[in-house]
């Protein structure tokens, strides 16, 4: 039997949310919390939280959290006993996971030679598949030739995946249903893998067309003890990566539950697996489910499960690191209630998902009077950077049944939204609240069928007549700059919302009181009184509240219950001109990682002539219209910041 061994101080090896969550564990629990930081993150929320931090190097991943020298460096030198990995980075790194041990300090993850069984995933399938798990059929193999690839692929047949062996997240992965496009999928999945892992080897399977994914938790400490903690439904994901996770499923019955728990089991038995784990699963409309991976870490979803089965994961991480045995057993593994979580990114879902970044205006998690969850690593005046994933928070939901959880869920994104920030909460909150979601049948493909039609939550919406109404108000009865002379009471107010063109027409009424028409409706509104960031008004005689507050760039930020909008006066604030089609610039800072052209080449509309990856997304720069190549001025690996020109053409 193991001897326990008492944790008195942990380093976290990471960042964000997941770094304040297991920062706050250890001071919760009398233990030293270190912290490390890059550059760009000196005076983050976990550094902030940290009872001591080190810096670690600059900001690029590769030169800070993923830089093992410098954080065992760090352990060193805060006379660290423990070191906690997160999730990504370097959580799932065996090597790490090997100097971490070697170096005397308790590594809080599983067993180096678990993390490498199940890392790479051909091999991992290989093993297990002498297990009896169930696979899915496709082709994992040593001759990572373009030739061998494309006759396997017809071998398996299409639809199907390219998945990066090292993969994780939806990066390295692409979908392809037609034998013509599997040249450049093949491409640009290794360019991907081999960016975000340091691995372009990739496999190849079978694509299962609309199926749930569903994963099991699985915990095991160093006693031989293993249980099967139920599952999460991960089915609503985007380009492969997930965006919402409930538990329970509502695909899965207790006969189904325990089968699949079963088989999670075996899986962590056959690599003498220890701490937390989650074997992820494809699930299809006959009840058959088949083996994806096994992640060797903390998922990022991993509150849902805590929720509906009353426990401390990060508590048992530590537990389990220490040499204790599991607190429970598997006949106490029973589900109550129902937990739904949503990943708060700062991105923009109806512009193909770009990363944003910038300062945050307001964002306040106790605004939510605790009815949810919220899991971050940031606050007010934070600064969200492309340096890392674009993930914000996590909010949580839970309730006695599915319903409820959803209307929770709801309720908290309305009170606490991320503002001055573009994030996907709007598109969430349409998500949440479909048809779709509500009846528990969405699958996979669903989101990104979706994004292709522009339909459902990525519909296409009109800013709401009330947020112009609310920026006529503050913005000419409440002085902002923009108030026109007191002689003059009736004027037009031209304001860019969200990329869109407003004209509202504003007639003064009385003191702080206007009418406001906007496409042939009037609407009357008067303040009542605005203090902080909330806003009290009466729009055509119903009192409301709001979020209201202008940043320092003159840009006017509204959060109504189910909208968030920022609006601004053109004229004021020097709007650019509609883009120019003989230039292609950077959308977002970020690595230049392909160029697919030279001066003098001829173009098409619609040719990608350069692809950039920021945030972990990778970006395709297209040509706006038919053109010859006149400069290039980017090359791969370059870092470029936004706006940067990368391409002139000569229309």
């Amino acid at each position: 039997m193991t001897a326990r061994r008492r944790i008195r101080s942990v380093l976290v090896a990471n960042r964000g949310e997941i770094a304040v969550r297991v920062l706050r564990h250890a001071k919760n629990n009398q233990m030293r919390a270190i912290a490390v930081y890059s550059d760009a993150d000196a005076d983050a929320m976990h550094v902030r939280e940290a009872d001591m931090a080190v810096r670690i190097g600059p900001a690029p991943a590769a030169q800070s959290y993923l830089d093992m020298d410098a954080i065992l460096a760090a352990a060193r030198a805060t006379g660290a006993d423990a070191i906690h990995p997160g999730y990504g980075f370097l959580s799932e790194n065996a090597g790490f996971a090997r100097a971490v041990i070697e170096a005397g300090l308790i590594w809080i993850g599983p067993p180096p030679d678990a993390i490498e069984a199940m890392g790479d995933k051909a091999r991992a399938k290989a093993l297990l598949a002498q297990s009896g798990v169930p696979m899915i059929p496709g082709w994992q193999g040593e001759d990572q030739s373009d030739a061998n690839l494309a006759r396997q692929a017809e071998t398996i047949g299409y639809p199907l995946l390219i998945k990066a062996v090292a993969g994780g997240g939806g990066r390295g992965m692409r979908a392809v249903h037609d034998p013509a496009e599997f040249a450049d999928a093949l491409a640009s999945a290794r360019r991907e893998a081999k960016s975000a892992f340091g691995d372009d080897t990739v496999m190849l399977e079978k694509l299962i067309e609309r199926a749930r994914h569903v994963e099991v938790q699985v915990f095991a400490d160093m006693h031989g003890n293993v249980l099967h903690i139920g599952e999460r439904d991960c089915s609503a994901q985007r380009r492969r990566q997930k965006v919402v996770e409930e538990a329970p499923s509502p695909a899965v019955s207790p006969v189904l539950r325990a089968a699949m728990g079963e088989v999670a089991v075996r899986v962590a038995q056959a690599v003498n697996y220890a701490g937390a784990g989650t074997v992820e699963f494809l699930l299809d409309d006959s009840g058959a489910f088949y083996f994806l991976e096994m992640n060797t870490r903390l998922q990022v979803e991993h509150p849902v499960t805590e929720e509906v089965y009353g426990m401390d994961l990060v508590g048992w991480q530590f537990l389990a690191a220490e040499g204790g045995a599991l607190p429970a057993t598997q006949d106490q593994m029973e589900p109550h209630g129902h937990a739904i979580e949503v990943r708060l990114y700062a991105e923009d879902p109806l512009d193909g998902f770009k990363p944003q970044s910038g300062e945050i205006a307001w964002f306040d998690p106790m605004a939510a009077d605790r009815q949810v969850r919220i899991d971050t690593g940031f606050e007010t005046g934070d600064v969200i950077s492309t340096a890392y994933d674009a993930m914000a928070a996590k909010i949580i939901a839970y309730a006695p049944n599915r319903d409820e959880a959803i209307d929770l869920l709801l309720a908290g994104l309305a009170k606490a939204p991320m503002m001055g920030v573009k994030t996907n909460r709007d598109f969430l909150m349409r998500l949440i609240d479909s048809q779709a979601f509500r009846s528990g049948a969405l699958t996979i493909d669903d989101l990104d069928a979706w994004a292709g039609a522009g339909e459902g939550p990525f519909a296409a919406q009109p800013v709401p007549h009330e947020a112009a109404a609310i920026a006529a108000l503050v913005m000419a009865a409440h002085g902002s700059g923009v108030v026109r002379s007191g002689s003059v009471t009736r004027f037009a107010l031209p304001l860019e919302a969200d990329g869109e063109t407003l004209e509202p027409f504003v007639e003064q009424t009385g003191p702080d009181a206007l009418k406001v028409t906007l496409d042939g409706q009037s609407h009357r509104i008067a303040l009542v009184d605005w203090r902080g960031v909330h806003l009290d008004y009466r729009l055509d005689g119903v009192d409301r509240r709001c979020l209201a507050l202008r940043g320092e760039d003159g840009v006017l930020h509204i959060a109504l219950s189910d909208r968030i909008v920022s609006l601004r006066e053109p004229a004021l604030l020097g709007r650019a001109d509609a883009a120019d089609p003989s230039t292609v610039r950077a959308p977002v800072s970020g690595a230049v990682a392909a160029v697919h052209v030279k001066p003098g080449d001829e173009v098409k509309a619609g040719d990608v002539l350069v692809v950039m990856e920021a945030m972990k997304m990778e970006m395709r720069l297209t040509a706006a219209a038919d053109a010859v190549v006149a400069a290039v001025h980017a090359a791969p690996g370059q870092q470029a910041a936004g706006g940067a020109l990368l391409i002139e053409l000569k229309l």
